[in-house]
């Protein structure tokens, strides 16, 4: 047991005074090529990337309760103009994609960049991405990088949030009530091994029609994590996101760490129409998730609390910190 000090104010700087988070996800690399450029995502420039990273923080990092970046761009982009100090900065530990096949991914943590960096840089928490099936023949490994991880943000007092994204052991995106066993096995095994939240995928995929087992399945889903979790938004449309986010609220989530959904309208649009939009339309896309998840989700503490038990600072604690 620690008092883990640090962690609890990082985790406080990300979420709202009611303790929901609505977090701005902008940590994107080689996807923000295919949103900016979506017939040659190849020749699209990291000064593009930069531009449209920047533009997006300016007009809605404020509005959130806390924003996600990059160390490879999204630094890069607000470096000159950072995100309000009275909202969290979270920042990814990962390399981009995987190694391995698409039937065993393998993530791992992008070479000059470790937690120890993301603190000095003043990051409120920090991100892992991990490509994860529990069936995979690299589940045990990637098992392992969650561990290593977690003890690096453990030592350095920081908070983690880990985002599994899962995949079929043929290659393709799962779907249907397989991509619902998977994401609730993963939140399973992946919450034991010291994340402070988990960033889940909503259980099932968007073909599959609303109604009582996407309650069910978020129901279960909640039951299977040990810590807060958020969703993502995995690049859905807005509205259909906006569903998930009520139904996996109304579950026991903490709130969303929401990317595409909000500001992939912009990534095409000249500079001009770009910041309208953002100031607009992204305004309002984001808005309306903050005050779902202050009607719906559940504060993070508690259960927090519940999982990483800590103690409470005595006369001279600062001594052994």
């Amino acid at each position: 047991m620690a008092y883990r000090l640090a962690t609890q104010l990082g985790l406080a700087s990300c979420a709202s005074p009611t303790g929901r988070f609505a977090i701005l996800a902008l940590d994107h690399r080689q996807n923000l090529r295919k949103e900016l450029r979506p017939s040659d995502p190849d020749n699209v420039s990291f000064e593009e990337m930069v531009a449209l990273k920047e533009a997006v923080v300016g007009a809605l990092s404020e509005h959130a309760t806390g924003t996600l970046l990059d160390p490879e761009i999204g630094i890069a982009a607000v470096a000159g103009n950072p995100p309000p100090v009275s909202r969290g900065l979270i920042v990814a530990i990962e390399a981009t994609g995987f190694e391995g096949s698409p039937a065993d991914r393998r993530s791992r943590v992008l070479d000059g960049w470790s937690v120890a960096k993301a603190k000095r840089l003043g990051a409120s928490a920090a991100k892992l991405l991990v490509y994860y099936h529990p069936d995979a023949p690299g589940a045990a490994d990637q098992e392992r990088l969650v561990e290593t991880v977690a003890l690096d943000c453990a030592a350095s007092d920081l908070a983690l949030f880990v985002e599994p994204l899962s995949f079929g052991l043929d290659g393709q995106p799962l779907q249907g009530e397989e991509r619902r066993r998977v994401v609730v096995a993963t939140a399973r095994r992946l919450t034991k091994l010291g994340c402070d939240v988990l960033k889940a995928e909503f259980p099932y995929d968007a073909s599959v029609a609303e109604g009582p087992r996407w309650r069910e399945a978020c129901d279960e889903l909640n039951e299977a994590t040990a810590v807060p979790w958020v969703l993502l938004s995995g690049g859905v449309d807005d509205e259909v996101f906006e569903r998930q986010v009520d139904t996996a609220c109304r579950a026991g989530a903490s709130g969303v760490l929401v990317g595409r959904s909000v500001w992939a309208g912009a990534a095409t649009l000249s500079a001009a129409d770009r910041d309208g939009w953002l100031a607009t339309e992204g305004r309002r896309r984001l808005e309306r998730l903050v005050d779902l998840v202050e009607r719906a989700g559940k504060p993070w503490r508690e259960r927090w609390l519940a999982a990483r038990p800590v103690e409470q600072p005595a006369e001279g604690w600062y001594r052994g910190y």
